[in-house]
């Protein structure tokens, strides 16, 4: 999705990144234009083209108070270098720049990816069911790839702490939710104390994406194999079945409750959650074991991150994407899932 916008709504000066990218020795002709692109209300993501027609996506984060450890893009960059070469579809790397000519904030260059990108109920509902078909087992089968990565050929194992990661989850969603709340919700702070209970133990330490879904992919549209997978900015070193239940988590389906989610699961011809967990668990050689848990952590980590995107965009509109930000009721319904999901498993015992 592409969003048009005035010189001043675009968050970096396009004529210093020009210059900045011509002595990298990128062949950049100015004039530039800019447009937002994307679903995403966290980092400002850019499709920038110059006046020959070449395009870069520009990242840089969102205007205003930025928590702490939140919307490193450098972080991200680091991560999108390492993993060039991998099985892992990620887009290549321009540049990282931390310039005060060219935004108050650090900005990364990547190149323009070609391909479907389903972030809208009508570019769902344009595929037909082959390809839908194809999508769900596709994203699964990337996401066990990425947690193939060998984190020491990479010079990714200093990437985060080698702590149990359901407990670094909580201390770290807990501190974000703290600081970023609009209001009280009961039913979220007993949520996290049913969680912190019942923490499984960790047997395997892995790449991370973080924020694997189905809006942060792009797709060969004829076979709906991945060509990239974008927005790392959360990715860390962790337990594998963290990612599979938060895509989990992401995947709503027919007869599910409402929650506000991207619901282009829910068409005909999509994977079911149980069919997208029993792909990846083929494909990654793990079992199913905690996987309840980590799919309700992952609604749980999603409610915290929608409030956030709420606070940001009451503290400057200017970052809501397009579509505006989510509204409260939205962390709630996330939360009752959440709920019921732990019901279902039997977590609340």
């Amino acid at each position: 999705m592409a969003v048009a916008g005035t010189a001043s709504d675009v968050a970096v000066d396009l004529d210093v990144l020009g210059a900045l990218l011509r002595a990298d020795g990128v062949g950049a002709v100015a004039p530039f234009s800019a447009v937002r692109v994307g679903r995403g209300q966290s980092n400002l993501t850019y499709l920038v083209e110059d006046a020959a027609g070449s395009r870069w996506i520009v990242r840089r984060p969102p205007r205003g108070h930025l928590l702490d450890s939140a919307h490193d893009v450098l972080r991200e960059h680091r991560i999108l270098s390492a993993l060039q070469g991998t099985g892992v579809p990620v887009p290549a790397v321009v540049g990282r720049y931390v310039d005060d000519g060219l935004a108050e904030t650090p900005v990364v260059v990547m190149e323009h990816v070609d391909g479907l990108v389903v972030d809208r109920p009508e570019v769902a509902a344009a595929t037909d069911t082959a390809l839908r078909a194809a999508l769900g087992p596709s994203l699964a089968r990337t996401l066990a790839a990425v947690h193939e990565v060998d984190v020491e050929a990479v010079g990714l194992a200093d990437l985060a702490s080698h702590a149990p990661y359901a407990a670094r989850q909580l201390k770290r969603w807990s501190r974000q939710w703290d600081a970023s709340r609009t209001r009280e919700l009961p039913a979220l702070e007993r949520l996290t104390e049913l969680l912190r209970r019942r923490m499984p133990e960790q047997h395997e330490l892995t790449l991370v994406h973080g924020d694997f879904h189905i809006r942060n992919v792009i797709a060969d549209p004829a076979t709906g194999d991945l060509r990239a997978v974008l927005d790392w900015e959360l990715s860390t070193l962790g337990d594998p079945l963290a990612d599979i239940g938060s895509l989990l988590a992401y995947w709503p389906e027919a007869g599910d409750p409402p929650t506000g989610l991207f619901a282009a699961s829910t068409l005909p011809g999509f994977a079911d959650r149980r069919a997208m967990a029993d792909t990846y668990l083929a494909a990654s050689g793990r079992d199913a074991a905690d996987l309840d848990y980590w799919h309700v952590l992952g609604l749980w980590k999603i409610a915290v991150i929608s409030e956030g995107v709420l606070r940001r965009a009451l503290d400057d509109p200017r970052n809501a994407a397009d579509g505006g930000p989510p509204e409260p009721g939205f962390v709630d319904s996330l939360v009752d899932r959440a709920w019921a999901t732990a019901r279902a498993a039997g977590l609340d015992t």
